[in-house]
């Protein structure tokens, strides 16, 4: 068996990053490529170790365990003891849902590959085998893509649909406080930019809108409201997001581009930046409990807001 270090260390480098930015996904954790970078660094550091000197020390399963605190460490930050757990948890769990992946697919197809000591190696002479390498190289990524999709799927089914949570919505330094529904029904997308689309009465709104916005946000006609736009601040704010009703035509929905929405749920404060918000004109809630329905992508894609 031929051994090619750099290309081993490529690889379990390019796999960290991988791996640490799946976890960021799960926990909705700020994403900072640089601290990932570096962290991924020291995580594939192990492989040097492994053929130095200090290859018995960088092999116990303790030195394994410290080096992957590091690497969470540089990654996300320390806020408290219970923060970093979460995180170092999640990041082994997500390691052992694609490292089984790739090794249960290894033993299907009886690839050119092997687990030692942390690392992925591949069999054969000269640079490997060319099929083992393909099989990393491509597999890796799409196990870990399928398993992002999965996880996703598990989280969106934790979802407390029909909860009532408070929604804070910014635009221009100006800030709203309303009521929102989780709603599963809500499924309107941008059909350009694939943005979940949260709606929001517009009335409600109006306090972030300058006086001269007014009588745009009011049209219930939005090819008329985007045309009447004169402030060149609002022209790129503005978008028409076309839907489709039961038993409907084709219809229109003035949207705007929003600063920052934060969504209090009694778990977290999840953030999002420059969110679609479809504005309508009718009361959403007859007894007025919300007065905007958040799409449940949302609460997947919102990154946890620190407590001020």
């Amino acid at each position: 068996m031929t051994i090619y270090l750099d290309a081993i260390w490529l690889m379990n480098f390019c796999f960290d990053i991988m791996l640490l930015f799946l976890t960021a996904i799960i926990l909705k954790r700020n994403i900072v490529w640089k601290k990932i970078m570096i962290a991924s660094l020291i995580g594939s550091a192990i492989v040097i170790l492994l053929f130095s000197p200090f290859a018995q020390l960088a092999s116990r399963p303790e030195s394994k365990l410290i080096l992957s605190c590091v690497m969470v460490l540089y990654a996300f930050g320390f806020k408290k003891f219970r923060y970093f757990i979460e995180n170092l948890l999640t990041f082994y769990f997500v390691t052992f849902a694609v490292g089984g992946g790739m090794l249960g697919t290894y033993y299907f197809f009886q690839v050119g590959f092997s687990f030692q000591n942390n690392m992925i190696l591949t069999n054969g002479n000269g640079f490997g085998n060319p099929v083992s390498w393909l099989f990393i190289v491509v597999g890796f990524p799409i196990i870990w893509y399928f398993s992002r999709l999965r996880l996703e799927q598990v989280e969106a089914k934790k979802i407390h649909y029909d909860q009532i949570v408070d929604v804070s919505i910014t635009m221009m330094e100006k800030k709203v406080i309303v009521k929102g529904l989780i709603d599963s029904g809500n499924q309107l997308y941008d059909p350009i930019t694939k943005k979940p689309v949260m709606i929001a009465e517009a009335e409600k709104l109006m306090t972030v809108f300058p006086e001269s916005m007014h009588q745009v946000i009011s049209n219930r006609n939005p090819m008329e409201a985007v045309t009447a736009i004169e402030q060149k601040e609002w022209i790129g704010r503005l978008k028409i997001i076309p839907y489709r009703s039961v038993g409907q035509d084709l219809q229109l929905l003035l949207a705007v581009i929003a600063d920052e929405v934060v969504i209090h749920t009694k778990e977290e404060s999840l953030m999002l930046s420059r969110p679609l918000i479809g504005l309508n004109h009718s009361r959403l809630s007859s007894e007025d409990d919300y007065q905007c329905i958040i799409h449940p992508k949302m609460i997947q894609k919102g990154k946890q807001k620190d407590a001020s």
